[in-house]
């Protein structure tokens, strides 16, 4: 058994609702999947592929979407950076906020870190729901902000990274999971 430092610890949140290059949206994650293990770190674990719908509703078809706990010996920028390349590679084209899309590639966290800092962190995670719609960091923000409202992100990650805790708030995963509405926890269905 291999001994990972929690530090090196990444977790990505995929998901898509249009074809790519690569193929359908379950194919769209499978070759991203691919990806992420050749040029950020192998991967520890993967959760299901989830049918969820579109956030927000009737922005478009439903997604897939799935969660993948990474080692990387990379900083969060760079892991952030082969993401966005991965994306574009599959088409991604960020024309709108939370629009359909070919590919979405989230870093959730790498380890414990708060970035740029708890403050700046915990403007983001206060942020208003219309401010949200508008407006997008211009830099990293650990953990994503936006972590705890998403079950299309927590379902799939309580799967594989239950015991997780939120530096900021204490929460494990299973906690957040646990706490969404359960007509939106219904919504979410393995493929």
């Amino acid at each position: 058994m291999v001994s990972v430092q929690k530090d090196r610890l990444a977790a990505i949140a995929l998901g898509g609702n249009e074809p790519s290059p690569s193929g359908d949206p379950s194919e769209t994650l499978v070759s991203a999947l691919r990806e992420i293990a050749g040029r950020i770190g192998p991967l520890a674990a993967v959760s299901r592929f989830f049918r969820t719908p579109a956030f927000p509703a009737g922005s478009g078809p439903d997604f897939v979407n799935a969660a993948a706990i990474v080692e990387t010996g990379l900083a969060a920028e760079e892991v952030l950076a082969v993401l966005h390349e991965i994306e574009a590679r599959h088409g991604r084209e960020r024309l709108r906020r939370w629009g359909a899309r070919t590919l979405d590639l989230d870093l959730l966290w790498l380890g414990d870190r708060i970035a740029p800092d708890p403050e700046t962190q915990a403007a983001w995670v206060g942020l208003s729901p219309e401010r949200q719609r508008a407006e997008a960091p211009d830099g990293l923000i650990l953990p994503h902000p936006r972590l705890q409202d998403r079950g299309f992100v927590l379902i799939p990650l309580a799967e594989i990274a239950p015991g997780w805790r939120h530096p900021a708030t204490g929460q494990s995963v299973a906690e957040m999971a646990d706490a969404l509405p359960e007509a939106e926890k219904a919504e979410i269905c393995p493929l």
